[in-house]
């Protein structure tokens, strides 16, 4: 798919949580694309290939973002950015009966606490520059209420609130928050859950009748960690085609 070319994003740091793999991996791509210094963090294998095939700008950093310290030890070592891309999550199925209070922790580690955790990281740097944008990945789930996923339905749905409030906290230094919320993307992962049946089913109730991939996400996180998108902060950006 044709990328619009942003002058504005090239040599600027990013970093994106979880760009192993998935839509993360399509973010690394497109940023790197855009002659960004990407920084991406991950505890996958692969990952280290893709960084060596996408050249010396994109680098690859091996951290368990459920681990505080690890996470703000990479981020110092990155130094200042300029974009933050909160992508990270898992969205394992899981029974209301499962749920323990170390499980909730375990699941709100993994799919929230790190966004947070991020974003107080890099805001220091990003306060002294008098910019920068952060973009936090949602999720679709939750607003459709889908069965299974009862955990990461309540973290998803908090990292909107969280944009909310860091768009509040951060705006006067001139630091943008937004939310991407991607409708159903193709990816490996999601091949595990859906059968081709439901992927056709999900394209018909659709008002857009394509099927989404992680370039299609990109494309609007390109946009919101451009200066192109100076103007807005605080708010969601829905890539769905149209499914809600």
């Amino acid at each position: 798919m044709p990328s619009a070319i942003y002058p504005s994003l090239q040599g600027k740091r990013v970093v994106i949580t979880g760009g192993g793999s998935g839509i993360g991996e399509g973010l690394v791509r497109a940023f790197a694309a855009q002659r960004a210094e990407v920084h991406f963090l991950d505890i996958l294998d692969e990952a280290e290939a893709l960084a060596a095939e996408l050249g010396d700008t994109v680098h690859y950093h091996r951290c368990d973002l459920t681990d505080p310290a690890a996470l703000a030890a990479t981020l110092e070592a990155v130094g200042a950015v300029d974009v933050l891309v909160n992508n990270a999550a898992n969205d394992d199925r899981h029974r209301l009966e499962d749920v323990t209070p170390e499980y909730w922790d375990e699941r709100m580690n993994v799919n929230l606490r790190h966004l947070v955790l991020a974003a107080r990281a890099v805001a220091p740097a990003m306060r002294r520059q008098g910019q920068g944008a952060i973009v936090n990945l949602g999720s679709i789930s939750w607003h459709l209420g889908q069965p299974g996923m009862l955990l990461y339905e309540t973290a998803k749905a908090g990292i909107e609130g969280l944009t909310r409030a860091l768009a509040s906290d951060l705006g006067s230094d001139g630091i943008r928050v937004n939310c991407v919320i991607p409708g159903n993307v193709k990816t490996p992962r999601q091949s595990r859950w859906y059968t081709p049946e439901d992927e056709a089913q999900i394209v018909a109730e659709q008002k857009l009748k394509l099927r989404i991939h992680p370039e299609h996400v990109a494309a609007m996180v390109l946009f919101l960690a451009s200066d192109d998108a100076a103007a807005c902060t605080a708010h969601n950006y829905w890539v769905d085609a149209g499914w809600l």
